[in-house]
């Protein structure tokens, strides 16, 4: 109830940036590239297995939970530095539970633009060792990695080259490489959003987010 109020309140949180001061931040993306990542992306096709199995469960079934919705969304803002909404009604189009008032603001929310929220870039790697470190749910949805042992499931893109010929599965051929790299793109995200954030006039603008926008809810002792 809390966020379809926020869409309630704010029906632009659909189309513009909750924190106005966001509204250029992922400007300069060259077109074609923005393209074959958003293709690569909603295709499972990243290069990072969790995202890929993730992406490809979630087209097939119409259903992922909370924290990989998150991570997704993440990937897609922070790793990609895609705009919410080049990918977010295509997002919502997946989910057999989609609901706008909560969607577009966890849209926002993960990609930084809300101005009042913690800033989460999940890293790819860690989510597999944390949540599918036998490789279950990765093998399923992404077959291409069945006989990639269970120490290079999370970045089988670091597997000598020997290896992968024996277990079949060369990247580049028949799994792609990672689309971008981790520390790089976790590195260039974060510059750029506390960047913005750190202006005066953002600080300014999160606290008018907040009366608006934030909790009310008091925490327990």
């Amino acid at each position: 109830c809390h966020f379809i109020q926020k869409l309630e309140d704010e029906p632009d949180i659909e189309t513009r940036c909750m924190a106005r001061s966001c509204e250029s931040l992922r400007d300069g993306l060259d077109p074609d590239t923005a393209a074959a990542r958003l293709t690569a992306w909603q295709s499972g096709r990243t290069g990072y297995p969790m995202i890929d199995a993730c992406m490809r469960a979630l087209v097939a079934t119409g259903w992922i939970n909370f924290r990989m919705r998150a991570m997704l969304v993440s990937f897609a803002s922070n790793h990609l530095w895609l705009d919410w909404r080049s990918f977010a009604p295509w997002l919502g189009r997946q989910f057999l539970d989609y609901e706008p008032g909560i969607h577009y603001p966890q849209v926002q929310m993960q990609s930084g633009t809300t101005g009042i929220n913690t800033v989460r870039i999940y890293s790819p790697r860690k989510q597999v060792e944390d949540h599918d470190p036998r490789g279950e749910f990765i093998r399923r949805w992404v077959p291409e990695l069945a006989a990639v042992p269970d120490e290079h499931l999370a970045e089988p893109h670091l597997m000598p080259e020997l290896l992968q010929a024996m277990v079949g599965c060369t990247i580049g051929v028949d799994y792609p490489a990672p689309i971008v790299e981790h520390r790089t793109a976790y590195r260039h995200a974060q510059e750029r959003i506390f960047g913005v954030r750190a202006t005066a006039a953002a600080r300014s603008e999160a606290q008018a987010v907040f009366v608006k926008h934030g909790s009310r809810k008091r925490s327990r002792r």
